[in-house]
């Protein structure tokens, strides 16, 4: 009998976690090392397509999902100052009937806790730092910062835009700064000013930003991250604090309620907004990529996580095809993924300054385009996305035999 590759994941998030859950699914031996000393994250929401929904549901922890998310009613567009609606489009009720699955919102800690309670025991190895990896005779290898050294049969780096493994099959390459800084909170639903839609994912469009919020934990928190147009700050920890006077200054001319509700967060935090261009391949022999390492993406579309999401299913789809010929797997899971995951950063980036237009006179043009769009186009959502939320990675890859 053929001997099961053994596959190494270097990082504990999304992209990472579900990678490890479909190789379990398959029988294949899979452990993840994440640098952090818990599978947690400092209140984040995220949301949840119906593709990467579908994509949980063929690994069967899709109840465990909507355990912990929340079902917006509608996708509303409205104007930064006057509140006035651009745009509102059915959600709940539309995911569900056109594209075969619900849209969740969720809070990032809750996920990682449903993966990482899902997986083997003894699948996740924290506190463990990769430094470097590289192929040899035997094979690749990770190598740690205790001075450690695994070997696999297969080697992802899943461990992020600033990613160890990508830069020891590429080369060091500093990520595209956006010239956008964003801030973040989390506020009580019961706290939420009257008026912005307690049960709506919202976003709010304005000169040189935008805000959005929607509700996390099963409803019982609402979630809000701030874009705003400026250079004045670089990090891209997402885990450094900042005062809220920050948010009121930049923000002070928006809309009053949105201004209570930047208001009631007990915590602030700031990070600066990267990403990179799309590569032409992401592997190296039996070394590969996935999630931001591969294709960090602006979060316009709302799909960083669901393209990790989905890379982690096929990865293993491709592996458990082919266990005899890691190569070439790690060649398939390339062409199923490149084309897809591309098209998504770009598009990502052409959202981004459509949100943002400083002049009038085009956001009253981009406006009067959505009217005409929501009114006769037959893509029912509201950022034309028909083409993200239609794909279902289970059946792609089932078509391919």
């Amino acid at each position: 009998m053929q001997r099961k590759p053994r596959v190494v994941i270097i990082g504990g998030g999304i992209g990472g976690l579900t990678a490890a859950l479909a190789l379990s699914r398959r029988g294949i031996e899979t452990s993840v090392y994440e640098q952090a000393s818990a599978l947690n994250d400092i209140g984040a929401g995220i949301q949840i397509a119906p593709n990467a929904v579908k994509t949980y549901r063929a690994l069967g922890i899709e109840a465990a999902l909507h355990a912990i998310g929340f079902e917006t009613e509608n996708q509303v567009i409205r104007s930064w100052r006057s509140g006035r609606i651009i745009s509102k489009q059915p959600r709940k009720s539309v995911m569900r009937m056109r594209f075969g699955a619900p849209y969740y919102t969720v809070h990032r800690a809750d996920l990682l806790d449903v993966l990482g309670r899902s997986l083997p025991a003894g699948c996740v190895h924290l506190g463990a730092h990769c430094i470097a990896i590289a192929a040899d005779g035997r094979g690749p290898v990770a190598r740690f910062a205790d001075g450690s050294e695994i070997e696999a049969d297969v080697i992802v780096g899943a461990d992020g835009i600033h990613s160890v493994v990508r830069a020891g099959l590429f080369g060091a390459e500093s990520p595209r700064f956006t010239g956008c800084i964003c801030w973040r909170g989390l506020v009580p639903i019961d706290a939420v000013p009257q008026g912005l839609g307690i049960s709506d994912g919202t976003a709010w469009w304005g000169p040189h930003g935008h805000i959005v919020h929607y509700p996390v934990r099963r409803g019982e928190l609402m979630n809000f991250v701030a874009h705003h147009d400026s250079a004045a700050w670089t990090s891209e920890s997402w885990t450094t604090e900042c005062d809220k006077s920050e948010l009121l200054e930049a923000y002070e001319a928006w809309n009053e309620a949105l201004l209570q509700l930047i208001n009631r967060s007990d915590r602030y935090y700031k990070w600066a907004l990267y990403d990179r261009d799309p590569l032409d391949c992401w592997s190296k022999g039996r070394i590969t990529l996935l999630g931001d390492a591969a294709h960090a993406m602006l979060p316009y579309l709302a799909q960083g996580a669901c393209m990790a999401i989905e890379d982690g299913y096929v990865l293993a789809e491709s592996i458990a095809r082919s266990p005899e010929d890691l190569t070439a797997a790690l060649a398939l899971y390339e062409t199923l993924r490149l084309s897809r995951t591309r098209r998504t950063v770009l598009g990502s980036r052409f959202r981004a300054r459509e949100n943002h237009l400083a002049s009038p006179w085009k956001r009253l043009y981009r406006d009067a385009k959505i009217a005409i769009r929501d009114r006769f186009n037959s893509d029912s959502t509201s950022f034309r996305a028909a083409w993200l939320y239609d794909y279902d990675a289970a059946a792609e890859f089932n078509s391919t035999r």
